[in-house]
């Protein structure tokens, strides 16, 4: 089961959370249907409708019945095939979901098939996602993306999560990290200090933040820096200066800017909009 810790990181991560919708159908799948060791490099989702069939990951053997839903994770060797001629009818994505560097199922791990508890609720997801699919719109790339974030959290949170072992090293990084700048939003934070903690060079850990976080190691110390003080204004009764002092503001007025900036409302607006 997931950590605190990797928990809090792996959240930090899917702040910049890329997901992108490749292809979406509900088929009859040939009596054909097979391939032999390919690796997809996209997520491929079924939900089994009707029909039998085999399908492997990596070397373990599955065997998916109507009524489940199946991960084939993205960069994993797959196999597949029907059996005893009764091909699939299945509902069906193909998707990119890309939290930092990596695909989000190249940090964790799942087990891969599902025993659906609302299945109708899951197939009006699907119709949802392939009729906002069919169309060229704004819209449509919005309606999808939303279609696809709620069955992939449904998904999660049915199944035990866990920190993949080759990306413990990563995570735990990434832990270091945040425990520092938490415990120091109140001072001036550089990013000599944030590489020293992690024993890196400036230059590389510039880089190697930016890869795993999405943005660089700054931009990041001021999103902590709004979320500490938005935190502080719905849940306290500090004023203002307190929570300029709490979040690494030695002037009011230059706080105030910076919060204006991130979320277009003074410290005082947001309070009045968002507490209690």
């Amino acid at each position: 089961m997931i950590q605190k810790s990797e928990q809090h990181a792996l959240s930090d991560l899917l702040q910049s959370l890329q997901l992108q919708l490749l292809i979406t159908h509900k088929t009859q799948v040939s009596h054909d249907w097979s391939e032999s060791n390919t690796v997809p490099e996209f997520n491929k989702l079924y939900y089994i409708c009707e029909g039998e069939g085999w399908i492997q990951i990596g070397d373990k053997d599955y065997y998916p019945k109507p009524g489940q839903l199946f991960l084939v994770p993205a960069h994993t060797r797959v196999s597949f095939s029907t059996l005893n001629n009764r091909p699939y009818l299945k509902y069906w994505c193909h998707f990119n979901i890309m939290a930092g560097p990596f695909d989000l199922f190249q940090w964790i791990g799942v087990p891969l098939c599902l025993d659906v508890e609302d299945p109708d609720r899951l197939i009006d997801l699907f119709r949802e996602m392939i009729g906002w699919h069919e169309q060229n719109t704004i819209v449509a790339r919005l309606r999808e993306k939303s279609a696809l974030l709620e069955i992939v959290s449904r998904f999660l949170e049915a199944v035990p999560i866990q920190v993949l072992q080759h990306r413990t090293e990563e995570i735990n990084r990434l832990n270091v990290i945040q425990q520092y700048v938490d415990s120091r939003l109140h001072t001036s934070i550089s990013i000599d200090q944030m590489a020293e903690a992690l024993h890196l060079h400036p230059n590389y850990f510039s880089a190697y933040f930016k890869k795993h976080f999405g943005i660089p190691p700054l931009k990041y110390v001021s999103r902590k820096r709004t979320e500490r003080a938005k935190q502080l204004l719905t849940t306290t009764s500090f004023s203002i200066k307190e929570i300029a002092d709490q979040t690494g503001f030695k002037e009011t007025n230059h706080f105030t800017k910076f919060f204006r900036k991130e979320t277009s409302l003074s410290p005082t607006e947001y309070r009045a909009a968002y507490s209690g």
